[in-house]
């Protein structure tokens, strides 16, 4: 029998939301183990001016409880 939790987090990237997604994933595999997926909960941009500054994305992160 498997056990899985999900912590939620938010990350984000100057280039894409594409980028926050991996970077998120790969910062909260360096603190817990058995990473499964995640749910892209939120997007949102930050923008200076006219232009696009920042990518932010809000996951819940599911990883197997050991």
């Amino acid at each position: 029998m498997s056990v899985a939790k999900h912590v939620e987090i938010t990350a984000s990237s100057s280039k894409s939301f594409e980028d926050a997604i991996r970077q998120g994933i790969k910062k909260t595999a360096k603190s817990v183990d058995s990473v499964e997926g995640a749910w892209v909960k939120e997007q949102k941009v930050v923008v200076s001016g006219d232009d696009v500054t920042e990518y932010r994305v809000t996951m819940k992160v599911t990883f197997i409880v050991k």
